[in-house]
């Protein structure tokens, strides 16, 4: 009680006007009921809410952070439940995940700038920590083409500043910084910022970003050398061109690699529309091209450069000495002169690393029926690669390929990340002597094979097109600036407009006024609880004990309603408005100065001469 009279004195002093909603003092009587009525047992009276009652709504409890702390590990709901039949899911799944993130964990890792052994360390720790964080079960989280893409460019930058640092502490530092921002956004429960990023938008990046690395893994396809792959998408295709005339042996390893892929891909595919039976064993076979392609090509090298190891000698380039166990496992060094020299790209990483994972969670979750929690993912993503770099991983999010194949393969539960990583563990310390000989050509068209499903189909495109022409043009301009300039500059056009066009239709959103029609309810060509005798007599359609309700539908017929029907208006001097967005500051005058002008040119003043004169 004193602090409220404390209150209102400071109030007086300062001139703040509490009673402000009701200024002549009157008491609580001011919709017509009587004295009585607002003093009986059995009424009610909304008080006015305060700003200590809202604090108190939006201040977590000790039950909400204790639901919190349950929901942060989500394994917790199933890991009880677990059975024979879900480890025989998962074993299935996990071995042929295990199989394919192998290779494509070593060739990603070249596209990072980095030796090979990294991409199996990233592999690892991907599979390994999030299923404790997980909320979808198809998701596998390793190194991606992108991610590992805008990596390299990031290495090559800051080398270029400080030749000094090994690229494995900056990509080690980047994923440790982007991995803190991640997890921080899921712990306040932010994953619904990654709502704003459209369809289009994501859309475009993937294309773009697939063109770009197709493109600069052509010269490596090809054994074609002297120029740069990681300048722009154009300058690459043209340097390419220009030197045709310097194509070595490891073009004819990688051309026929890359069409061996896709016709191992496409006899299944014509098998399996053959021999439905067999789909299940078909798929599986399609699923292993990749590792079958890369045992083929590596016997092959082990052939003819057996007695050609050193690096002179060899008759193409070979992949290399990769070292056996966790050579590079140690703290990450993260400073402040190393975070300095890449701060200005972490925006792109860290939206990349959100929307390649949380895009492809969703499109599975509604695939397989279940829903995703977005924050909880964020977690998921920012933990793995918070951990990771302690054994050399680098930055790591969702791969579309990977889970795509996992919840073909017939995934229970997350816990089939837990066998994908044995697999990688075994590979990481049994087939290093194997690797040395895998031909980078072939590796290259893994990659390329493996982005090519990355590119969004014309069918995809003339839906957006349908839906929304705008949409469209968002598209085509984020691809053509990653291939003129490049991904990230690519990321943050596609972003920026999205942004731009969704606050240009919250500022001039335009609701609508609508009218009222009549509908009734119709089995076949009788009317319900029509009681006439002969159906030629004339329908009552005012009658209002038949079986009828009224609607509302634009009174424009802006909506694409049928235009035949003319509704009418609710009552005289009645207007109903639709809002087509939210009612907020940024359109509120937009909405009002509308719905002014409407409703003063359909309405006058009751009285005509409350006016002496015009003007």
């Amino acid at each position: 009680m004193a602090a409220t009279k404390i209150g209102h004195t400071a109030a007086k002093v300062l001139g703040i006007k509490i009673d402000y909603r009701n200024p002549q003092g009157v008491d609580d009587v001011s919709r017509g009921e009587s004295v009585f009525s607002i003093s009986s047992a059995d009424s009610f009276v909304e008080k006015e809410p305060t700003s200590w009652e809202w604090i108190q709504g939006v201040t977590p409890n000790g039950r909400d952070f204790l639901r919190w702390a349950y929901h942060l590990f989500p394994f917790t709901h199933w890991i009880g439940l677990y059975n024979l039949q879900w480890l025989y899911g998962d074993l299935v799944a996990g071995i042929t995940v295990g199989c394919v993130v192998v290779p494509q964990g070593m060739a990603y890792a070249r596209l990072a700038e980095l030796a090979p052994e990294f991409g199996l360390y990233s592999s690892f720790m991907g599979v390994l920590i999030y299923w404790f964080f997980a909320t979808s079960k198809d998701i596998t989280i390793g190194p991606v083409a992108v991610m590992s893409t805008i990596t390299g460019n990031i290495v090559n930058k800051v080398l270029e500043q400080d030749p000094e640092i090994d690229p494995h502490v900056v990509a080690s530092a980047l994923a440790v910084v982007a991995g803190a921002i991640i997890s921080f956004i899921g712990l306040i429960r932010g994953g619904r910022i990654v709502d704003f990023i459209p369809l289009a938008a994501i859309s475009a990046f993937m294309t773009g970003s697939a063109i770009n690395i197709a493109v600069g893994q052509v010269p490596a396809l090809m054994g074609i050398t002297g120029f740069s792959n990681r300048e722009a998408t154009y300058k690459v295709a043209i340097n390419t061109l220009r030197r045709l005339d310097g194509t070595q042996r490891d073009a004819a390893m990688g051309l026929t690699a890359l069409f061996l892929l896709y016709l191992i891909r496409y006899v299944c595919n014509f098998a399996a529309r053959k021999l439905p039976h067999r789909s299940k064993m078909i798929f599986f076979l399609s699923t292993l091209r990749t590792v079958f392609v890369i045992l083929l090509y590596t016997m092959i090298s082990w052939l003819v450069n057996r007695n050609h190891r050193s690096k002179d000698e060899r008759l193409f380039a070979l992949l290399g000495t990769v070292p056996r166990g966790f050579q590079h496992a140690a703290a990450p060094t993260v400073t402040r002169p190393i975070i300095q020299l890449f701060a200005n790209e972490l925006p792109a990483s860290v939206i990349v690393l959100l929307i390649e994972h949380i895009a492809i969670a969703k499109s599975f979750g509604r695939i397989n029926n279940y829903t995703i929690d977005p924050s909880q993912e964020m977690i998921a993503i920012g933990v793995t690669n918070l951990l990771g770099p302690f054994l050399g991983a680098y930055p790591a999010t969702g791969s579309f390929s990977r889970t795509a194949i996992k919840s073909k393969a017939g995934v229970r539960t997350p816990f089939a990340g837990v066998i994908t990583a044995v697999l990688v563990l075994l590979a990481i310390y049994a087939l290093p002597a194997v690797f040395f000989y895998i031909p980078n050509s072939v590796l290259s068209a893994v990659i390329i094979h493996a982005v090519g499903d990355l590119i969004t189909p014309p069918n995809t495109v003339y839906q957006f097109w349908r839906i929304s022409p705008l949409e469209v043009l968002i598209f085509f301009a984020g691809i053509f600036v990653t291939i003129f300039s490049s991904i990230e500059n690519g990321i943050y056009t596609t972003i920026s407009v999205s942004v731009v066009v969704l606050l240009f239709r919250v500022l001039y959103a335009k609701g609508r006024f609508m009218g009222k029609v009549k509908v009734h309810s119709v089995v076949g060509d009788h009317v319900i609880n029509d009681e006439r005798k002969y159906h030629d007599q004339p329908l009552d359609l005012n009658d209002p004990d038949k079986a009828a309700r009224n609607i509302f539908l634009p009174i424009e017929h802006g909506d694409g309603s049928n235009p035949l029907i003319k509704p009418q208006s609710p009552y005289p001097g009645i207007f109903i408005y639709r809002f087509s967005e939210g009612f907020n500051y940024p359109n509120a005058n937009h909405y009002l100065d509308y719905m002014v002008a409407t409703i003063f040119k359909q309405t006058r003043c009751t009285n005509p001469d409350s006016y002496g004169r015009l003007g």
